[in-house]
């Protein structure tokens, strides 16, 4: 049974309400996105509110508001805001990001998601966790996340997606009809020479050249951390 909160260094991230729980690869969008001048920043489908935590964190000026349609995760995110040393920056909206965008939000300098993403595989029979895992109408479509940004990133903004290879193939195409392109790319493996596990893609307005990086989180020779991802995570993390 997995631990009902994950204590970070600055803050505790409690999940037993959550279908999805703190992940590693979701520590690294946290860590890795390019969040630090920004003013005002958007977590689409916060669920626990890690990824929030994490920018509130790491950029000391920005206000940070967090979508969240699910009424248990987002009861718990608002806790983890409030619990948190950031507590006057951090904003939970407990509704849906259609619901959302008819509030007029500002203009944001970073948006964070980190979607549903198993398009094609067999479904959870727990709904939450399936909500929170698979793609589907009803709940968050690529599309509808990348027509949003598209129109609510400022000039210079930048949408940052966690996914799957393939299905960040897929949020790419769809980015890019809503007039969003990938500008750098981190691709995650689980040792050096392995195959991708995830990858983190930052977007913006103009296209351009795609930089690329990899970050492999283990050492080849076990299951130790390797030095970049304790070197990455090392504000985060207790044992780091």
């Amino acid at each position: 049974m997995p631990n009902p909160y994950f204590k970070f260094k600055h803050f505790t991230v409690h999940q037993d309400s959550c279908a999805m729980k703190v992940c590693t690869d979701a520590c690294v969008l946290g860590a890795t996105a390019d969040v630090e001048t920004a003013a005002h920043i958007l977590d689409i489908g916060t669920g626990t509110g890690l990824l929030a935590l994490m920018a509130a964190q790491r950029a000391p000026a920005a206000y940070i508001e967090a979508v969240e349609v699910d009424p248990d995760a987002a009861t718990q995110a608002a806790e983890n805001f409030q619990a948190s040393p950031w507590a006057s920056r951090l904003q939970l909206q407990p509704v849906s990001l259609q619901e959302y965008a008819t509030l007029h939000p500002a203009l944001f300098d970073h948006i964070l998601c980190n979607p549903p993403f198993f398009r094609n595989s067999l479904r959870s029979p727990d709904a939450a966790r399936t909500a929170a895992r698979h793609t589907a109408p009803d709940t968050l479509p690529f599309s509808e996340i990348a027509a949003f940004a598209a129109q609510h990133l400022a000039a210079h903004g930048q949408l940052t997606v966690l996914l799957p290879p393939p299905e960040m193939q897929h949020f790419e195409r769809e980015a890019a009809a809503a007039g969003l392109y990938a500008a750098h790319r981190l691709t995650l493996h689980h040792r050096a020479g392995s195959r991708a596990l995830r990858h983190i893609t930052s977007f913006e307005r103009q296209p351009q050249p795609l930089e690329q990086q990899a970050l492999a989180i283990h050492t080849e020779a076990s299951e130790a951390y390797s030095p970049a991802f304790r070197t990455l995570l090392q504000d985060f993390y207790l044992a780091f």
